[in-house]
């Protein structure tokens, strides 16, 4: 939402009364910021329906049964709307029949982005479960920890990560089944069922699903946050949290989609995992209640991916910092690849506008390349940009239904473009972590909002800007250091492909920065190079004195930056 658009009352009115493409939407003419220091949200309210979420995604299957609704970049194996309503339902029904899925029970799905992942999240919570996701390439240990946590009945995976979840199990002390998707010809491990014989299964009595009993207010999504502060913690989303969210980012001024029709389907590429939230609900479970192609990747193959985009004619593109740069740096970059993208939106971790103008400049055309805001507890969306923002530093203004505050360390409210944390209330906000009321109320205050642990800025029109962690801030001599602020000047680095930096004790300044950058294929920079650079760039207080070259910086799979691995690997 850029910050120009709510500049003056009279160009709203000018913009509605001249029959804009935003004409449905209904901007606030006076200030967003209330006298008590709240900012709202520029936009109208929009209506929360009152289904579950199985039902919300399905709601409009008959306008687009014959588009496809997922198919795989490299093999071609997917479904169309109609028939993933048919195979989710049979899957529903034989969970409640064969497995005795009761409404409220936890199902674990353990997949990569093959095309089965949206149908089996469906069918889950079409025979009432609640659906909580895990990162295939999680050990034993890990993921038997979400089992106890989550309480899980049942899980789902691949025929080859068998092994390691039966060690999983065992470790755990449970004894629950195991569902597995068949991506090729391999056959099923003994022991386990294949999902396409249940979703296949023309003679299953579906009657039982008229059993389930459940509504907007029960949980229906238990993810686990991405743990870069601490541990894991289950974040309970109901079907209201994450329909209210889809419908804020439909909104006309920020949506990314026109409608499907006989003559258009808008084509999204599903990179990002859906076992994450950013994946789970924005790729999915909002763009397929659009009627959107989605194409998914098993398999991150960068050379697939990128000629992936040209093939299916990929518009819409959501994505993390990783992913740009890698469409940034790649020796197959080019603006014929990227000729069909009208849409893409970084998220998960914040960029700077110089990351965009490098990514704008291979594409060499104008598009819409905007920036989102969101966090696993808030289902996830909190602010994006709307179409005609150009501040690429910026997340934009908050999503429809959604009031923000910047508060300093007494829970104070601040003023316009002052620095502090962003604290969040609105639909989207999760109902708490699970079983954790030591951690809601460090997060969840007592007169409903939801602490981020961001620190951030909101200008004068309401336009939100992240800066860095809270818990992240490096504090030099008693000024703040943001680490994101570093990293920044040192992926402008010529030879610099991507930069973390931490925080370290020292004597005399209490805290400085630490540097570590991956290098670009062929060039070469010394330490002592990089952080003359830097220092040419930044206050002396800022300036970094250790440099560390790796091979790469580790992220999370929402492409966060795991300073914390970085902290306990070399400090």
């Amino acid at each position: 939402m850029a910050s120009k658009l709510l500049r003056t009352a009279n160009r709203t009115l000018n913009i509605l009364q001249n029959g804009s493409k935003f004409s449905s939407v209904s901007v606030r003419k006076n200030s967003l910021w209330t006298k008590e220091g709240i900012i709202k949200s520029p936009y109208a309210n929009v209506d929360i329906p009152n289904y579950t979420l199985y039902d919300y995604v399905w709601l409009n299957l008959e306008k687009w049964p014959e588009r496809t609704l997922t198919v795989c970049a490299r093999t071609g194996r997917g479904y169309t709307y109609e028939q993933a309503f048919n195979l989710s339902n049979a899957f529903a029904a034989n969970l409640r029949k064969k497995f005795k899925i009761r409404d409220g029970d936890v199902v674990t799905v353990m997949l990569p982005n093959v095309p089965d992942f949206p149908l089996i999240m469906l069918g889950v919570m079409a025979a009432g479960g609640v659906v909580t996701t895990v990162n295939p390439i999680y050990t034993a240990h890990e993921i038997q920890r979400q089992l106890l946590m989550s309480e899980s009945k049942l899980i789902v995976t691949l025929p080859d990560r068998v092994n390691v979840v039966r060690e999983a199990i065992k470790m755990a002390k449970l004894d629950i089944p195991i569902i597995v998707v068949k991506t090729n010809g391999d056959p099923v491990p003994e022991g386990t069922v294949a999902f396409n014989e249940l979703s296949e299964d023309i003679h299953v009595d579906k009657s039982c699903l008229k059993q389930v009993r459940r509504t907007a207010n029960d949980l229906c999504f238990l993810p686990y946050s991405s743990g870069t502060t601490g541990l894991p913690k289950g974040v309970e989303l109901t079907h209201r949290n994450i329909i209210a969210n889809c419908k804020q980012i439909s909104d006309p001024a920020i949506t990314c989609n026109k409608e499907t029709t006989a003559s258009h389907q808008d084509v999204a590429m599903a990179i990002l995992p859906f076992f994450h939230i950013y994946g789970a609900v924005v790729v999915g479970f909002h763009e397929m209640a659009q009627g959107v192609k989605l194409v998914t990747l098993d398999k991150f193959q960068p050379e697939l991916y990128l000629q992936a985009l040209e093939k299916f004619k990929v518009n819409v593109l959501f994505l993390a910092p990783p992913l740009i740069m890698l469409m940034t740096q790649h020796p197959m970059a080019s603006a014929k690849l990227y000729q069909y993208l009208e849409h893409v939106i970084n998220g998960a971790a914040p960029i700077v506008s110089t990351d965009a103008d490098r990514f704008l400049s291979i594409v060499q055309r104008k598009i819409r390349f905007g920036q989102g805001y969101g966090l696993t507890e808030t289902a996830p969306v909190v602010a994006m940009s709307q179409i005609t923002q150009h501040d690429y530093n910026a997340v934009g203004n908050a999503v429809p239904n959604t009031d923000v505050r910047i508060v300093d360390n007494d829970l104070k409210n601040l003023g316009p473009n002052q620095t502090g944390e962003l604290l969040v209330r609105g639909p989207q906000v999760m109902r708490g972590y699970r079983n954790n009321s030591e951690a809601n109320a460090s997060v969840l205050t007592s007169d409903g909002w939801f602490r981020t642990g961001d620190l951030a800025t909101v200008d004068n029109d309401g336009v939100i800007k992240i800066c860095d962690r809270l818990k992240e801030l490096i504090k030099v001599k008693g000024f703040q250091v943001p680490p994101a602020e570093l990293e920044a000047v040192l992926r402008d680095h010529p030879a610099v492909s991507d930069a973390a930096v931490i925080g370290v004790p020292h004597e005399t300044k209490g805290e400085t920065p630490k540097a570590f950058v991956a290098l670009k294929p062929g060039f070469s920079a010394s330490p002592k190079e990089l952080c003359g650079f830097v220092a040419e760039r930044v206050a002396a207080y800022k300036r970094i004195d250790d440099i560390s070259v790796l091979e790469n910086i580790p992220r999370s799979a929402a492409g966060k930056i795991l300073r914390k691995d970085l902290k306990a690997k070399y400090c």
